[in-house]
């Protein structure tokens, strides 16, 4: 397992990873999409692992439950585990304003969808329901593993 430095939520059965430089509005992005109905996996670092062919998103064990809100500080939030990575959101203001298909990139060697997304935009929340619903993997459930 590894950490990568992003933010992640789960969206259904999905996690959107959230990528950007500091302050591009991860964390503000994560937020909204929280309060539109998604569970929080990981704020500014998230735990990576490949099982079954798919990557698998979990909290990091240093922040788990916390997400950063700008001007309030570190607030606890619900978080879900083991969430197949879907798409990856990266925060860029050189964001294309069209595109007809998405970009992709390797982590973990999976090949995800990649799209880039203008940060700071009132309706980046939608645009990034939007994206994973266009552009996101379908999953598919894991494996049952007994206790």
């Amino acid at each position: 397992m590894t950490a990568r430095q992003a933010s992640c939520v789960a969206i259904g059965s999905r996690a959107v990873l959230i990528e950007g430089a500091p302050g591009s509005g991860k964390s503000s992005l994560a937020l909204a999409l929280i309060d539109r109905g998604a569970t929080l996996i990981g704020d500014d670092g998230v735990m990576l692992d490949v099982r079954d062919g798919q990557l698998i998103a979990q909290p990091h064990p240093r922040t788990r439950g916390l997400l950063e809100v700008r001007n309030l500080g570190l607030l606890p939030f619900p978080v879900t585990e083991g969430t197949p990575v879907a798409i990856v959101l990266r925060l860029d203001p050189a964001a294309p304003r069209y595109i007809e298909h998405a970009e992709s990139c390797e982590i973990e060697g999976i090949k995800l969808p990649v799209l880039l997304l203008t940060p700071h935009d009132p309706v980046l929340p939608l645009k990034a329901e939007q994206a994973l619903e266009r552009f996101g993997f379908a999953t598919r459930p894991l494996p049952f593993v007994p206790d």
